[in-house]
């Protein structure tokens, strides 16, 4: 409980979140920049998540 979610990638879908705010999660803090940034938005404030975007990713394929 209480515990903190970071990702260099986005969370394209919001089960992601879903599952880390299940598991005790209270913030998270990723890149941003998916399609459906705003359904990941929604379903954060839904959750009582409070989400930072960084707008930065250092991961390259």
């Amino acid at each position: 409980k209480g515990s903190a979610v970071a990702s260099d990638a986005f969370f394209p879908f919001p089960d992601g979140l879903m599952e880390a705010a299940a598991a005790g999660a209270s913030c998270v803090i990723q890149p941003g920049g998916s399609m459906r940034d705003d359904e990941v938005i929604a379903a954060a404030d839904e959750a009582g998540l409070a989400m930072v975007f960084t707008g930065m990713r250092h991961f390259r394929h």
